[in-house]
């Protein structure tokens, strides 16, 4: 299977747009391993009579889609396969999808009419070793689907699929598959640099969380994830004999100082209640004992669940730094890059996504959920649109072990991927209704 107007070394429309649709992999199901009869529906039953019906006919397509993305994982902003299969999914369908300029990621509407609402899923992985033993494991060295977003791919075309066969829509769906949400500061940026948004009212997505029971859907209203910014600090000094201290600039003493205070000075100049935290995950200086270093570098990593607190952190930093390093005559560069803004929900925006829910699966299904300190750059389209982000319970429950996301352990209970289907699909019909 190939999209060659999906890859960038290849000429074509400017806006990647597929000029002949390819024929579906027939085999995918039979490749990925999906032998069952049936699949546990969560929502059977509770309609749109064409959502029932596609889910029954398709359902175990769903499960082959993800398992045959689980097997072939690519990295950020190399989706060049992935993209491929969802073009080909959607040309299928009769949709007219079109490719982002870089040969990744995939921008799709359906229905008709002005009012349009987004959903988004993301398709890279992660540059880990898979352990989880799994029948279709990752096939790629070194690279693996450990945050789910194989699953959340498949849930996003399992959607599509459904709304397409749809009799009538209220409004245009916006299907939004994006590359390169690992990296910062993240693909969203490429999809709202390509007028991925014009026309949206709002957004929505999903994102697999382990510790959330199959079945359930966790909502929230504001900051459901922090901003995350990197800094990296490199000092300086002309070096010298740890003997005399006095006749150069300590360098080592000097990033120590910082290490332990800047944190600190943090604390007390933001507000509290933002959920501000600063912690070092790399220091390196020197290699001999009795020798100052002329040169040392300290890295981590600053998050913050206030959208306000964000804008102010970058030149606090700054001036923190300059004022604790100025006693100590050691010389400093300070990069900092700003990451991804805090994933904000609003009020009306998360009562439709949890009026989503409740259609899908019932009121069984609606759960809360904590603000994490992770980063998500789903944060990037709120800046611009209204939405909100939902987290998808994939925990089989006990005895079954909680394993976490970004692990090489990680894996899902696929009956989620269902329950994300129909969340999609009726959360953009509650939107649009």
């Amino acid at each position: 299977m190939t999209v060659l107007d999906s890859r960038p070394d290849v000429p074509g429309d400017p806006r990647g747009r597929i000029a002949n649709p390819n024929e579906v992999p027939t085999a995918l199901i039979a490749d990925a391993g999906v032998s069952m009869t049936a699949v546990e529906d969560f929502g059977a039953g509770r309609g749109p009579f064409w959502l029932d019906e596609w889910l029954r006919a398709n359902a175990t397509d769903v499960f082959a889609w993800r398992r045959h993305i689980h097997s072939h994982p690519e990295l950020s902003r190399h989706e060049f396969a992935t993209t491929e299969l969802v073009v080909s999914l959607l040309r299928s369908a009769g949709l007219q999808p079109w490719v982002l300029p870089g040969g990744t990621g995939v921008v799709c509407d359906i229905g008709r009419g002005e009012r349009c609402v987004a959903l988004r899923a993301d398709m890279d992985s992660l540059p880990l070793t898979e352990d989880t033993g799994l029948p279709f494991t990752s096939t790629v060295e070194g690279v693996a689907h450990m945050c789910g977003h194989d699953a959340h791919t498949a849930i996003l075309l399992g959607a599509a699929r459904a709304l397409a066969g749809a009799p009538e829509l209220p409004g245009r769906v916006r299907l939004i598959f994006q590359a390169a949400e690992e990296v910062m500061p993240g693909g969203a940026l490429d999809m709202i640099a390509a007028g991925a948004l014009e026309g949206v009212e709002r957004i929505y997505g999903l994102h697999c969380d382990p510790r959330l029971e199959v079945g359930k859907v966790g909502t929230r209203v504001g900051a459901l994830t922090s901003a995350a910014d990197l800094i990296e600090l490199r000092l300086t000094s002309p070096g010298g004999h740890t003997s005399r201290p006095h006749l150069t600039a300590d360098l080592v003493y000097a990033l120590g100082t910082v290490i332990t205070s800047l944190p600190s000075v943090l604390s007390r100049r933001v507000d509290p209640r933002s959920g501000t935290v600063l912690v070092w995950g790399a220091v390196h200086a020197g290699q001999a004992a009795n020798a100052v270093p002329q040169d040392g570098v300290l890295r981590g990593t600053l998050r913050t669940a206030d959208h306000e607190v964000w804008k102010q952190l970058e030149p606090l930093v700054a001036a923190s730094v300059e004022s604790l390093l100025a006693p100590t005559g050691v010389g400093f560069s300070l990069d900092y890059r700003r990451g991804v803004p805090p994933v904000v929900a609003d009020q009306d925006s998360t009562t439709l996504i949890r009026a989503g829910v409740e259609a899908a699966v019932g009121e069984q299904g609606l759960a809360g959920t904590e603000q994490s300190s992770g980063g998500e750059d789903f944060g990037w389209y709120l800046e611009h649109v209204q939405g909100a982000f939902a987290r998808l319970g994939v925990w089989p429950g006990p005895p079954a072990a909680q394993s976490d996301i970004h692990r090489p352990t990680f894996v899902l209970d696929e009956r989620a991927l269902l329950v994300g289907v129909r969340t999609l699909v009726h959360t953009a019909l509650a939107s649009l209704a």
